[in-house]
């Protein structure tokens, strides 16, 4: 319990990428392992995290930098409480 699969991290890319978001995935020095271009809506994550830090970074930002929740559809948002429940569940 507690690993994301390339599943997992597909279906949180497509719900972010639904919303007008680029995500890139690139070598890069990012004290917090990404970085948001605000202005043109992209995602720069560092390319060295495995699937599971993947999904971990993208669901922090989704929660903390994007202001896209409120416009989710009910299938998405479930998906995303699913993943913030196992998410938590790991870092308790």
């Amino acid at each position: 319990m507690g690993k994301y699969n390339k599943t997992s991290l597909q279906k949180l890319e497509a719900i972010i990428k639904d919303h007008d978001y680029s995500i890139i995935y690139e070598k890069g020095t990012f004290n917090s392992g990404y970085c948001i271009v605000e202005d043109r809506k992209v995602i720069v994550i560092n390319k060295f995290f495995n699937t599971d830090g993947r999904v971990q970074i993208l669901l922090e930002i989704l929660i903390n930098n994007l202001d896209i929740e409120d416009h989710l559809d009910e299938k998405s948002k479930q998906f995303v409480k699913y993943l913030l429940k196992d998410h938590l569940m790991t870092h308790v």
